[in-house]
């Protein structure tokens, strides 16, 4: 493990290094307007570069068309478990999704208080995003070096809960003034396939898969900076290997016989406890079959096994070095009720 204190608090040097920056951007209204951001319907979807006030961070958002999919793999397919079936038919709305997983560079901001510590070092004023976004819950400061030694720049976040994954969403929201979260399990997925039914977004060889993923074999025992494989053919990168990524879903093994006999329109199982909920996509630590576009792993207890802290935190999870997530933004902003399900608070963006 290796001490904050003793690495002199290198997180924190971050924000100085950023604040010499010319680059960094403070928002001066309820939103900060971008490029291409805004649409009305999705022919009107765009990829765009959003930006988060105060910060030289940006984060690139790909439109993914609505349309209707087969969740879950085939019974025939190779190396499938069982908790991936039924195929169930899944009706999906348009929304965008993060091109490459969320990174250090981005969740820091967050993760450390960084926009706050600007803004006090040059005495600016918060903005009214800024005043919705200081009041929401963010993470305690971690006890060792959450990167543990992978590699950070330009690298997924990793070991994070999935309590802390949703936290980020609602932070970034505000900070930006449009509406992020977690995906679904179903959104995940079909965003993965993109069109495709085959083991993975590329086809069934997962001689393959070095092309597309960091996994046990090509990933060095570590994760890689993100964006450097082949995307799949909506444009998204790393939705196999790299690291495991949060859904928005709790786990239930039986949840896709629930489902069964109709079209399912946007379906969320609703978390009801910590653990176990949804990581998807395969990790750089994972063998070719759990990188496939249907599997599943179900979070558990052990991914905090080695936190010492009583009560254990519950923003980190220390054994979990292989998980990480990326954002989607609905084309339809869901309503204050709605975002409750996501783990939002009320107070979050109105």
């Amino acid at each position: 493990m290796f001490s904050l204190r003793s690495r002199g608090c290198v997180a924190y040097v971050l924000f100085a290094l950023l604040l010499a920056s010319p680059q960094f951007v403070q928002a001066k209204g309820p939103t900060i307007p971008v490029p291409n951001s805004e649409a009305t319907t999705a022919a009107e979807m765009k990829p765009y570069t959003d930006i988060i006030s105060g910060s030289a961070a940006k984060f690139d958002m790909v439109p993914i068309p609505g349309g209707t999919f087969k969740l879950g793999s085939p019974a025939g397919e190779a190396k499938r478990s069982d908790d991936e079936g039924p195929q169930v038919e899944v009706q999906i709305a348009p929304f965008w999704m993060g091109k490459c997983e969320v990174t250090w560079d981005e969740y820091e901001e967050f993760m450390f208080n960084l926009d706050i510590e600007r803004r006090k070092a040059t005495k600016l004023p918060p903005n009214e995003l800024d005043k919705i976004a200081d009041t929401l819950s963010r993470p305690t400061k971690p006890y060792t070096d959450m990167t543990f030694g992978l590699g950070k720049e330009g690298n997924p976040v990793i070991s994070m809960t999935q309590h802390a994954a949703r936290k980020y969403c609602e932070w970034l929201s505000a900070k930006t003034g449009r509406f992020y979260r977690l995906p679904t399990e179903a959104e995940w997925e079909y965003a993965c396939r993109a069109g495709t039914t085959t083991a993975y977004h590329f086809g069934d060889d997962p001689s393959q898969l070095g092309e597309y993923a960091w996994y046990f074999k090509n990933s060095g025992e570590k994760p890689n900076p993100v964006g450097k494989k082949k995307p799949n053919p909506w444009g998204l990168h790393d939705m196999h290997g790299n690291v495991a990524e949060w859904t928005a879903d709790g786990y239930d093994a039986k949840w896709y016989a629930s489902l069964a006999g109709k079209t399912a329109v946007n379906p969320l199982n609703v978390a009801k406890a910590p653990e176990p909920s949804v990581v998807r996509g395969g990790a750089w630590d994972a063998e070719p079959d759990r990188c496939r576009s249907a599997a599943r792993l179900p979070s558990h207890i052990d991914w905090k096994m080695q936190d010492p802290q009583l009560p254990q935190s519950v923003w980190y999870y220390t054994d979990a070095q292989f998980v990480g997530f990326r954002i989607v933004r609905p084309l339809e902003e869901p309503s204050d009720e709605q975002k409750k399900l996501y783990g939002f608070e009320d107070k979050s963006r109105k």
